[in-house]
């Protein structure tokens, strides 16, 4: 950076902005879940347990999310 920033005591004016973000309840998806028994081919199980390994996620939930998304595309 070509310009210092120069600090100076000035008062600061805060305000506070209700509703900004939403609460972590807000947050929290909470869909119904149904448990089910599926075969997958190895090859499918391996690639998903590999991939949620590497991203630090759950194989079970990867496998969940990509159902919704076909879900919702075959819909529209």
């Amino acid at each position: 950076m070509k310009n210092k920033i120069i600090y100076k005591n000035e008062p600061m004016v805060l305000k506070v902005i209700d509703g900004f973000l939403p609460s972590p309840e807000d947050l929290i998806l909470r869909e119904k879940k149904k448990k089910v028994t599926l075969t997958l081919t190895e090859k499918s199980l391996n690639f998903f347990k590999k991939e949620a390994h590497k991203h630090g996620a759950s194989y079970q939930a990867m496998i969940r999310r990509l159902l919704d998304y076909y879900v919702v595309n075959q819909k529209a």
